[in-house]
């Protein structure tokens, strides 16, 4: 996808199919989950910018990157606040916040209380929802 939100982006599930990889759509349209470790985005310590894979919206920087030692990538904050929204996630047989996408409502992952200072949250997202530009 673009490195930019497209106000022209896919609206049905035939549409997304066509402009994701059959991984990214699972994630991203289906709020599927990556292998734990598997994502290459673990090891980005270069400035930059991460973006929904789905639209291309900035959603974190390097900035709010940290290891949180849970096999995803992880952040403290989003680049803007309103770059994502959050719902609860009843799944799983517990309730949980999942994170999405505020321009394409994709699923991203989910955000929890044990996060570092400033925040205190950790942000864990699918490193397949994300695409990473290098500042």
């Amino acid at each position: 996808m673009s490195n930019q939100p497209d106000s022209q982006q896919p609206e049905t599930d035939e549409e997304w199919k066509e402009v994701l990889s059959p991984e990214e759509y699972k994630i991203l349209r289906e709020e599927g989950t990556e292998p734990r470790g598997s994502s290459p985005l673990l090891e980005i310590s270069d400035d930059g910018v991460f973006r929904c894979a789905g639209c291309g919206q900035q959603l974190f920087t390097t900035d709010e990157k940290f290891e949180s030692g849970t096999g995803w990538p992880s952040f403290y904050d989003p680049a803007d606040s309103d770059a994502v929204e959050t719902r609860p996630d009843h799944s799983l047989g517990r309730t949980r916040t999942e994170v999405v996408c505020s321009n394409c409502e994709g699923h991203l992952g989910h955000v929890f209380d044990d996060g570092p200072e400033p925040t205190g949250k950790r942000y864990c997202i699918n490193g397949l929802a994300l695409d990473f530009d290098e500042e």
